[in-house]
C-alpha cells in the first residue's frame, strides 16, 4: 500500500467564520440546493455530526458517480478545520482503499485562505499522480466557487 499526497490552495473574499459555517458545518443542507447536480443529498447514517460520523453523499445526474460514504475524522470549529476520509462508494476505484481530505481556512485580510491536503491510499503497488486527481479537484474547486458566489449574493447569510 502506498499513500500519495496533495495539496492546494485557494484564497477567498469570504472570512473564515462565515465561509467555515456555509462550507463545512451547513454544506449537507446548502450544496443540494445550490449544486443539485453536484450532490443530490446528504444523509448522517451513523453518528451526531461530531467525529466518528458516517455520511454517504448521494451525487447529483451531473456526476459520474453514485455515492460516497465517508467518516468524519475532526471538525475543530474554534480553528476552521475539518477532516474526513471517503471509506466506500463508486468514486474508490479498485486501486484505491480510501483517500483521506484536511481542510483548514486562515484568515487572510479580510478574507480566506483554503488549505486542502488530500491522502490517497493504494492497494498494492499502485501509483497516484498529480494527473489522475486533477478532474476532482477541479470540480471540488467548481464546487467551492458556487458556495463563494452564494455567500457574495446573500451578505446576511451565515453570518
Amino acid at each position: 500500500m502506498g499513500v500519495y499526497t496533495f495539496e492546494n490552495e485557494y484564497t477567498s473574499e469570504i472570512p473564515p467564520p462565515r465561509l467555515f459555517k456555509a462550507f463545512v458545518l451547513d454544506a449537507d443542507n446548502l450544496i443540494p440546493k445550490i449544486a443539485p447536480q453536484a450532490i443530490k443529498h446528504a444523509e448522517i447514517l451513523e453518528g451526531d455530526g461530531g467525529p466518528g460520523t458516517i455520511k454517504k453523499i448521494t451525487f447529483g445526474e451531473g456526476s459520474q458517480y453514485g455515492y460516497v460514504k465517508h467518516k468524519i475524522d475532526s471538525v475543530d470549529e474554534a480553528n476552521y478545520s475539518y477532516a474526513y476520509t471517503l471509506i466506500e462508494g463508486d468514486a474508490l476505484t479498485d486501486t484505491i482503499e480510501k483517500v483521506s481530505y484536511e481542510t483548514k481556512l486562515v484568515a487572510s485580510g479580510s478574507g480566506s485562505i483554503i488549505k486542502s491536503i488530500s491522502h490517497y491510499h493504494t492497494k498494492g503497488d499502485v501509483e497516484i499522480k498529480e494527473e489522475h486527481v486533477k478532474a476532482g479537484k477541479e470540480k471540488a474547486h467548481g464546487l467551492f466557487k458556487l458556495i463563494e458566489s452564494h455567500l457574495k449574493g446573500h451578505p446576511d447569510a451565515y453570518n
